[in-house]
């Protein structure tokens, strides 16, 4: 029977996390660094390269906050599962 004392998750390890914080600072500062991209060539079917550069980054921002996601959910579970297999380990006895 779990009290309000028990911890809800283990120890963190810091990898996913350092992880997760470099991915989404990829994708917040890369697009505001507009000098690298404030030009017109080369153009996309007919599009200048400012504006499409601008549009690849959404589906890229969006791919690099859900590995993101998916690494601190892995982890949290980790960590959740530790606990519980600490907790169960301890009813046994």
């Amino acid at each position: 029977m779990p009290t309000h004392d028990m911890p809800t998750r283990g120890p963190a390890r810091p990898g996913p996390y350092v992880i997760t914080g470099i991915l989404l600072t990829i994708a917040v500062v890369v697009p505001l660094f507009v000098p690298a991209y404030s030009v017109a060539e080369p153009s996309l079917a007919g599009m200048p390269f400012f504006y499409w550069y601008q549009m690849t980054w959404i589906p890229l921002t969006s791919a690099l906050v859900a590995i993101s996601y998916w690494l601190v959910s892995k982890e949290d579970r980790r960590r959740r599962r530790a606990v519980r297999d600490t907790t169960d380990a301890g009813e046994e006895r």
